[in-house]
């Protein structure tokens, strides 16, 4: 790996990666794992990967975070390398979870190179670690940084790699020629057969709604924090004692806790019943937040497997999405598809029930799994068939009250909404720690399978509304985080506002408003407000002056604003459909984007399926390329 030079590299072949995060470090290790079979003995390639941040973790997973930034996966569920589960042309090349990383760290048997280079903290903090703790983000970002050099050093002798540690401003070039990717500050260009887009997420410029808010903090002299990565907000504007709005309620809003209390010198303590308890520092704002649930997303699973996964796909699977594909129009979300996710998800539910927990059950599987087939989606008749066979509602799968668990609850005042959302979090925590409820990782399991199968559909048309469900079924936090929320509760640092939050500007006063429908006439005035969620990854709206100019000049956006891409190898498409035979794009901002660029063991992620189908398609158009080339010769 070489220092980043002024000029292109002399390499006959090239690769523009444009980014180096984990995206881009799962790409190099498939194209690592691909190379000896499609490229062989062809002529040298460099690639090229830019990103201003440090490779490997790049901007989201850069080291220099607060250790009180926390991954929201336990670190046994956390990897970067495929298994046999991964649906792929190339080779599995196995290799450790964050966990069994760690393990190697504390163990010492790391080469010893690798472990003199890691700092003091991360060895203490992978000592410290377990399979089921949750490791903090600048860990991660120190395995992600050795997964990126092993990968690097296992690419064959003819592949090397420059790292260019700048941003791209544009790529230009003909569809059948050479491209240039232009570098902020640099004259010359970068030349090469071919560029992939791993951008990882990216901020974005602000709506109408969110111009308009900005512009009445400006003239009120309050203050309004946008949509955006949470690690880079100038959290220091927020005063201590404030009273703040906060709109989200998923991840970013956890994160903006830690730092605003524990980062400002607060610290949990445990009282004389075990509950946690929460002792100020004095230096905190107070947040006021709610959402359009009005509820944290649930806790993470607190529990093992045991027995039989369950058997998906079975009703949404790739049968079912080839007939999706198809047809002649577009399929509609609520139509056409949910109803499919739907029986999936009860499927898992069930199976899980009746051959866990069959007391609570009042049928013969085998039967009931075959009327439960034979009902069609989303009908009364599959409802009846439920219905019979499972005696107490509790244990049925019902994923529009889980959706919107307070619609239709009115709490009469402040104080009752407090309690009732401090009972509802309680609730929540015992049932994720409990495998009485096991179901409800079966659910889980099956929500990943479902994302598998979704990411060949493209934009889906439903305004985002599945990554938001999925994320809030089975992307919370980790359970202590949530248990954290209920001691800053009851310290009164925290206070709830409830779902269907609304927020107004008052020119009157010159303050923010906030109110909601759980407790009609309870809202607060603040000269605060955070939006507390990662902005959307529209192409139009977003600040990547690269992404930018790709749609200006022609690339297509989906109707979501994302950058429409082929669902076999992530290749760019122009309006009219066609992919660029040397243009490709992979994660959050294009329609192809999958859970993660790490993901699960053992779950067929999607984002390892991609990046090997992206790495064999660079290889074998870099193996006709050399070989037309010495053809000519």
């Amino acid at each position: 790996m070489s220092a980043t030079p002024d000029l292109p590299s002399p390499s006959p072949h090239a690769v523009v990666i444009v980014g180096a995060g984990p995206r881009a470090t799962g790409l190099v290790e498939r194209i690592a794992a691909n190379a000896p079979e499609l490229y062989g003995d062809g002529a040298p390639v460099t690639l090229h990967l830019v990103d201003p941040h440090p490779s490997g973790g790049g901007r989201v997973w850069r080291p220099d975070q607060s250790p009180l930034l926390w991954m929201n996966s336990m670190a046994e569920d956390v990897t970067m390398f495929t298994d046999e589960s991964v649906e792929r042309d190339g080779p599995v090349r196995p290799g450790p979870s964050l966990a069994e990383w760690a393990d190697r760290v504390r163990s010492g048997t790391l080469p010893a190179a690798e472990l003199a280079a890691l700092p003091p903290e991360t060895v203490a903090e992978a000592t410290a670690l377990t399979g089921r703790s949750f490791a903090t983000r600048r860990l991660q970002s120190a395995y992600l940084r050795w997964v990126y050099e092993r990968s690097v050093a296992a690419l064959p002798p003819g592949i090397t790699v420059e790292e260019h540690r700048c941003r791209a401003v544009r790529v230009t070039g003909p569809r059948d020629g050479r491209q240039q990717v232009w570098l902020e500050g640099r004259a010359t260009p970068l030349v090469g057969d071919a560029v992939v887009l791993a951008l990882g997420h990216l901020d974005a410029e602000p709506d109408p709604e969110q111009r308009a808010l900005a512009a009445f903090a400006a003239e009120h002299h309050l203050v309004h924090l946008p949509p955006e990565f949470t690690a880079d907000s100038d959290l220091s504007r927020l005063r201590p004692g404030d009273p703040v709005i906060v709109r989200g309620f998923g991840l970013a809003f956890v994160d903006l806790m830690a730092l605003l209390t524990e980062g400002r010198g607060g610290r949990f303590d445990r009282g004389p019943d075990g509950e946690p308890v929460y002792r100020p520092s004095g230096r905190e704002p107070v947040l006021y937040v709610g959402s359009r649930r009005g509820v944290p997303y649930h806790a993470k699973i607190g529990y093992q497997l045991t027995g039989e996964r369950p058997p998906v796909p079975r009703f949404f699977g790739p049968a079912q999405v080839d007939a999706l594909l198809r047809r002649s129009a577009p399929p509609d979300f609520r139509r056409d598809i949910w109803p499919l996710i739907d029986k999936e998800l009860g499927f898992a539910h069930y199976h899980r029930l009746f051959t866990v927990h069959p007391e609570r059950t009042a049928a013969d599987w085998s039967d009931f799994e075959e009327r439960y087939a034979a009902s069609p989606p989303g009908s009364a008749e599959l409802r009846a068939v439920v219905a019979a066979a499972v005696p107490d509602p509790a244990d049925r799968l019902d994923l529009d009250v889980l959706d919107r668990p307070l619609d239709g609850l009115r709490f009469p005042g402040h104080d009752a909404l407090q309690e009732g959302l401090r009972g509802y979090i309680e609730a929540d925590l015992a049932r994720r720690h409990d495998p009485e409820h096991s179901t409800d990782l079966a659910v889980f399991l099956a929500l990943l399978s479902v994302y598998g199968q979704l990411t060949r559909l493209g934009d889906l048309g439903d305004g985002g509304w599945w990554h938001g469900f999925f994320s809030y079924l089975a992307s919370g936090p980790p359970g202590p985080r949530l248990e954290q929320l209920l001691a800053l509760s009851r310290a009164g640092v925290v206070r709830f506002l409830g779902a269907g939050l609304t927020v107004e500007t008052d020119p009157r006063r010159g303050v923010f408003r906030a109110h909601s429908a759980s407790a009609p006439g309870s809202g607060v005035e603040t000269r605060a407000l955070v939006e507390a969620r990662l902005p959307e990854p529209t192409v139009d709206r977003s600040r990547d002056p690269l992404l930018r100019a790709l749609h200006r000049d022609g690339a297509a956006a989906t109707g979501a604003g994302l950058l429409a891409v082929s669902p076999d190898d992530a290749r760019v498409l122009d309006r009219a459909g066609r992919p660029h035979p040397r243009r490709f794009a992979l994660g959050p901002h294009t329609d192809g984007r999958s859970s993660g660029a790490f993901a699960r063991p053992r779950t067929n992620a999607p984002a390892f399926r991609q990046n090997d189908a992206t790495a064999r398609a660079l290889l074998l158009s870099l193996r006709e390329l050399s070989c037309r080339a010495s053809l000519t010769v």
